[in-house]
């Protein structure tokens, strides 16, 4: 029980590297649409569970925020939801490809139905992101602040998240059973 223990640790703090690394790189490198800021927590999610992710989402956001960009540390409830739906949807499914497409397309609605009442209510919608001109020119047509800071978020997670999903459902196929088998027993 001890070892299994130091191992999810172990896991945990890789996977809090992963988001903060990709995360950084692909935003350094300008991929639209594409984040994968949240690999590791879906990772540590499908694996050990819902409670588990949801504090390698948490860490994440905090010492990415504390490192690089503190507009990143609010956004810890959207990476935090994250990891709390990954992880009981595998408690309760095979977190095979099928899985992986549904939940990402899940996580791509959800996940801005969270961070945009964040961006608003901080940022006034403005959060340095590439998502920032669709939401001025959203704004100029006339739609809603929450509209024009909403709609481009769901188009930004719909390819990252259904990608981040399943990347993460393929690698935990690679792992061995054996390791599997250690830390859960719904994969």
């Amino acid at each position: 029980m001890q070892n299994k223990k130091i191992f999810v640790l172990i896991l945990s703090a890789i996977a809090v590297a992963l988001n903060i690394v990709l995360g950084t790189v692909v935003g350094m490198l300008n991929i639209p649409f594409i984040f994968l800021d949240t690999i590791g927590t879906i990772f540590i999610a499908a694996l050990v569970g819902p409670w588990n992710g949801a504090v390698v989402g948490a860490l994440t956001n905090i010492i990415q925020g504390m490192l690089t960009n503190p507009k990143d540390i609010p956004f810890l409830l959207v990476n935090v939801a994250v990891g709390i739906i990954v992880g009981f949807i595998t408690k309760k499914y095979r977190f095979d490809i099928k899985t992986a497409i549904i939940t990402g397309i899940l996580l791509a609605v959800i996940c801005p139905l969270i961070g945009t009442p964040i961006a608003v209510w901080i940022y006034g919608g403005i959060t340095g992101s590439g998502n920032d001109f669709i939401f001025a020119w959203l704004r100029q047509t006339g739609h809603s602040i929450f509209t024009s800071a909403f709609i481009p978020r769901v188009t930004g997670n719909i390819i990252d998240k259904v990608v981040s999903c399943v990347l993460v459902s393929v690698l935990i196929l690679k792992i061995p059973s054996e390791y599997r088998n250690k830390l859960s027993s719904s994969i």
